[in-house]
């Protein structure tokens, strides 16, 4: 871990830090070649580095989860609640989507439908899709953070909320935060669920798969490999079906 986040954990807190130096190897004597160019460009100094290791987090492995998930069940039509934008936009390329946001949006794409509503009452009508998917937003619903209205309850409405309208047969696809300490509360940023917890609110659902993503160690891992530092979360992954 990072020092700084291995301080700020201290507190509840985490960064997603990327080292930048400010004078890349051979800096100067490349500036000064391209100096030389004639190509008809201004050059300006502006000093950068992003080598290294790839940068990788949590976003980019249950997005890879929801896509393996997606591309096996091929649905006609996903509802989307919350989840990263990029993550939907690229989604759009092969599937009809429609996305759920508490705060007012145009769409992105023809294929893409907005509908503005509170996850906790979804304004869709009963069993109307094949896929539902919701990624690293379930902890947030109620809290306040994105303006919608306070209800310590709103994550298990809105969870119920996604299992009516998916149809007989249909997954839910989701992703949230999970620890082995304390289940927490870091008002009013997110919850922190126990993998009880979350099973308790897949309680009519079939299990097709879960993961487990570990922050410190950057990968997948085994459920008894999850934080168990208080006010620390790693990641769950899961995707369930409804019973036909």
């Amino acid at each position: 871990m990072h020092p700084i986040n291995e301080l700020l954990s201290r507190f509840g807190f985490r960064l997603l830090l990327t080292v930048r130096l400010m004078h890349p190897p051979d800096y100067r004597h490349n500036l000064r070649q391209l100096k030389k160019s004639d190509r008809g460009f201004s050059i300006y100094r502006s000093p950068a580095s992003d080598m290294g290791p790839h940068p990788e987090n949590h976003y980019d492995y249950e997005a890879g989860f929801a896509a393996d998930h997606i591309s096996r069940i091929r649905p006609k039509e996903i509802l989307d609640v919350g989840s990263d934008r990029r993550f939907i936009n690229g989604l759009l390329a092969g599937y009809l989507v429609t996305t759920v946001d508490v705060r007012e949006r145009r769409p992105n794409s023809k294929r893409e439908s907005v509908l503005t509503c509170d996850a906790k009452k979804l304004n869709c009508s009963d069993a109307s899709f094949d896929v539902v998917l919701s990624l690293c937003a379930l902890h947030h619903f109620g809290l306040g953070r994105y303006g919608d209205e306070f209800d310590p309850d709103a994550d298990r409405k809105a969870f119920g909320e996604m299992i009516r309208v998916l149809r007989a047969g249909g997954y839910l696809i989701f992703s949230t935060t999970v620890t082995r300490a304390q289940a927490s509360i870091a008002f009013n940023a997110h919850r922190i669920y126990t993998h009880d917890m979350i099973k308790r609110l897949c309680l009519n659902l079939v299990c097709v798969e879960e993961r487990f993503y570990s922050q410190n160690a950057g990968n997948f891992c085994s459920p008894e490999q999850v934080t168990d530092e208080p006010g620390l979360w790693d990641v769950y992954c899961g995707c369930w079906r409804k019973p036909s």
